[in-house]
C-alpha cells in the first residue's frame, strides 16, 4: 500500500503532517501498533479509539486516520475523514489485496439456526468437493485449520486477514454467520455476498437493540446491500420475512412449510432417529431432529442449489452432513440401555428454547418424561428470564433452574428473576452450581427420562465474575453417565 493509494481510498477532508516513508499494517487497536503501521480511530459503543491516538503514535504509527480534528507535533501523518467506521471494512480489504473478491461468500443471519445452517452448508460443500472455509459462533475453519471463535462475526481487519489466509489455503467458498451487531457496526461493509440467508427473528439482543424493529432493521442491512446478481434464501414462514426482503435487489427464493411460496416444504417424519423432509420434489433424510431443523435443512439445501449444484448431488451431500456441535447433541453414553437420553443444546433465547423443548415434548414416547435444565446469562437482556421459565414449565415434566454464564451478575439474583416467571414455582428444582445440577439430573433419572441441558451448547467455558473457567456441558454429562453406569444401584433390575 502506497501513501497516495491510501489517500485516494480514504477521500479525506484534510491531510496534515509528513508523508510516511513506508506503510505498515492497518490497526484499530493501539496496543498492536508496530513501527510504520496505520492506526484508524473508531468510535465504539463503549470506547472511542480517538482516545488512544497518542498511544498509537508512541508505539510507532506513521499514519493516523480519524474523524475528529487532531494535531500532533510528532512526525506522523494525520488523515481526517468523515466516517472511520464505514471506511475500515473496504480499507482492510485493500490492505489484504481484496480476498473477499476471490471467494464465493455465503452470509447467514437470523436469531436462531444460523450456526446449524452455516455448518450444514459448510459440510455439504465439502461433500460436494468444494474447499470451503467457515466463520461462525463455534469456530473458525480456515482450510484444514480450526481456531476458536471469539465473536460470531469478527472486526473488519481480522475478517480481511482471515479471508486472505483462506485464499492462501486454497479455499473456494466462505460460509459465515453474520450477526446483527456486525451489521449495525458495519463490520461487513463493502463485502459482496453471492448468497444471503435469513433464518428467523425473535426475542434476542434487546440489551443492544432498542426493540425488535431495530433488531430487524439491522438484519435487513445484509439484504439491502446485495447486488442484483446475488440470491437471498428466505424462511417465508417467519413474521419478519417480508420486511427483511422489502426492496432487496437480489433474486429472492422463499420457502415455507405452511403456505404457498416459491418452494413448498413438508415434514414427513420427525422422530429421535431423525427427520425426513420434502423440499419441493426432493426428499431429504437427516439424523437431525425437530421441526426447526427441518427449516435449517431446507435452507441449507436451497443455498447449495442456488450455487448451481444439481438437486440429487446436493441431496446426497446434505444427507451426509451432521450440523453443528452443541445443537441438540446427544451425549455419548446416553444411548446405553437403562440410561436417560441426555441432549445438550445452545438454546439461550425464548424462541430457541421453545423450538427445542416443544420438539422433544412432541417426539417423546408415552410414559417418558422431559427434564429441562437451564439458566440465563448475566449482563444480557433481563426480560428473557421469566419468558424462558414459562416455556420450560409448559413443556418440561420436570425443571431444574441453574446458572448459565452469570458473567458479572450474582448467579442467585439471575435465578430469582427466572423463578418469577413460573406459574407454580413449588416443584421447580433450584441448583445454582451448574455442574451439580447436571449431575443431579442424571443421577435421579431413569431410562424413561429425556434430559435437555440448555443454554451453553458447544461452549467449553463458564463465565463467572468476569472470568472464563473450563466448563463443558457434554463432558460433565458424559462423566455423570459414566458414574451412573459404574454404580450398581443404577442398574435395571
Amino acid at each position: 500500500m502506497t501513501f497516495d493509494k491510501l489517500i485516494s481510498l480514504c477521500k479525506p477532508i484534510d491531510v496534515s503532517g509528513p508523508e510516511p516513508n513506508s506503510i505498515g499494517m492497518l490497526r484499530q487497536d493501539s496496543r498492536k501498533i508496530e513501527e510504520g503501521d496505520v492506526f484508524i480511530a473508531i468510535k465504539g459503543f463503549q470506547v472511542d479509539g480517538h482516545s488512544f491516538i497518542d498511544d498509537a503514535i508512541a508505539n510507532g504509527a506513521s499514519v493516523i486516520i480519524c474523524e475528529d480534528p487532531f494535531y500532533s507535533d510528532d512526525e506522523v501523518s494525520v488523515v481526517e475523514v468523515p466516517d472511520t467506521r464505514s471506511l475500515i471494512g473496504p480499507l482492510a480489504q485493500e490492505f489484504y489485496d481484496n480476498p473477499a473478491n476471490k471467494l464465493t461468500l455465503i452470509g447467514i443471519t437470523g436469531t436462531n439456526g444460523k450456526t446449524t445452517v452455516a455448518n450444514l452448508v459448510y459440510q455439504t460443500l465439502q461433500n460436494l468437493g468444494a474447499k470451503p472455509s467457515l466463520l461462525g459462533t463455534i469456530a473458525k475453519r480456515i482450510g484444514d485449520r480450526e481456531r476458536e471463535s471469539s465473536l460470531t462475526t469478527s472486526d473488519p481487519i481480522e475478517l480481511a486477514s482471515d479471508m486472505a489466509q483462506m485464499v492462501e489455503a486454497g479455499s473456494t467458498h466462505l460460509v459465515m454467520e453474520v450477526s446483527s451487531h456486525a451489521l449495525d457496526q458495519q463490520r461487513v461493509h463493502g463485502i459482496s455476498f453471492e448468497i444471503a440467508a435469513f433464518t428467523n427473528l425473535s426475542h434476542d439482543h434487546l440489551d443492544y437493540h432498542d426493540d425488535l424493529k431495530s433488531y430487524a432493521k439491522s438484519k435487513k442491512i445484509l439484504f439491502d446491500n446485495l447486488s442484483p446478481d446475488s440470491t437471498a434464501v428466505i424462511n417465508g414462514d417467519d413474521d419478519y420475512a417480508s420486511f427483511i426482503v422489502m426492496d432487496c435487489p437480489a433474486r429472492v427464493i422463499d420457502f415455507s412449510f405452511n403456505k404457498a411460496l416459491e418452494v413448498d416444504c413438508q415434514v414427513l417424519s420427525n422422530t429421535m432417529d431423525g427427520l425426513v423432509v420434502r423440499i419441493g420434489k426432493i426428499m431429504i433424510e437427516s439424523p437431525l431432529v425437530g421441526t426447526f431443523n427441518a427449516y435449517n435443512l431446507s435452507q441449507a439445501f436451497l443455498i447449495c442449489r442456488s450455487m448451481g449444484y444439481q438437486d440429487e448431488e446436493v441431496k446426497n451431500a446434505l444427507e451426509a452432513s451432521t450440523g453443528a456441535a452443541g445443537r441438540l447433541e446427544r451425549v455419548k453414553g446416553s444411548e446405553k440401555d437403562g440410561n436417560p437420553v441426555v441432549l445438550v443444546d445452545y438454546a439461550h433465547t425464548p424462541d430457541a428454547l421453545e423450538n427445542v423443548a416443544s420438539t422433544l415434548a412432541e417426539i417423546k414416547t408415552e410414559g417418558h418424561t422431559l427434564h429441562i435444565v437451564f439458566g440465563c446469562g448475566g449482563n444480557r437482556d433481563k426480560t428473557k428470564r421469566p419468558k424462558m421459565a414459562r416455556i420450560a414449565e409448559t413443556y418440561g415434566d420436570k425443571v431444574t433452574v441453574t446458572s448459565d454464564n452469570p458473567r458479572n451478575e450474582d448467579p442467585d439474583a439471575i435465578i430469582d428473576a427466572i423463578m418469577e416467571g413460573f406459574d407454580n414455582a413449588e416443584p421447580i428444582i433450584r441448583i445454582t452450581d451448574r455442574k451439580k445440577a447436571i449431575k443431579q439430573a442424571i443421577k435421579d433419572a431413569d431410562a424413561s427420562t429425556m434430559i435437555l441441558i440448555a443454554g451453553k451448547g458447544h461452549e467449553t467455558y463458564q463465565e463467572v465474575a468476569g472470568k472464563r473457567h473450563d466448563f463443558d456441558d457434554c463432558a460433565i454429562a458424559r462423566a455423570a453417565l459414566g458414574n451412573r453406569n459404574s454404580n450398581p444401584k443404577n442398574k435395571d433390575t
